[in-house]
């Protein structure tokens, strides 16, 4: 774990890159991200990736003639 000295280091290396202007969206961004990110950790239902029964394959629209030889 790191100790206060190297905390206050770090800090000071992002404050001199981003600026203090920055820091709380930064801050707020990254707050965000894992307040997500543990949301989907603890609500991870599983992915269904069956089509619906409503759903239709898309009709081929273009010209016939504007279709390739070997389409048919």
């Amino acid at each position: 774990m790191p100790g206060p000295t190297e905390l206050i280091i770090v800090f000071l290396i992002v404050l001199v890159i981003f600026g203090a202007s920055r820091l709380p969206q930064i801050g707020k961004g990254l707050g965000e991200g894992i307040r997500n990110f543990k949301l989907g950790v603890r609500d991870s239902p599983e992915i269904d990736v069956t089509p619906k029964p409503d759903a239709t394959p898309a009709e081929d629209t273009r010209d016939p003639a504007s279709k390739r030889p070997d389409e048919g």
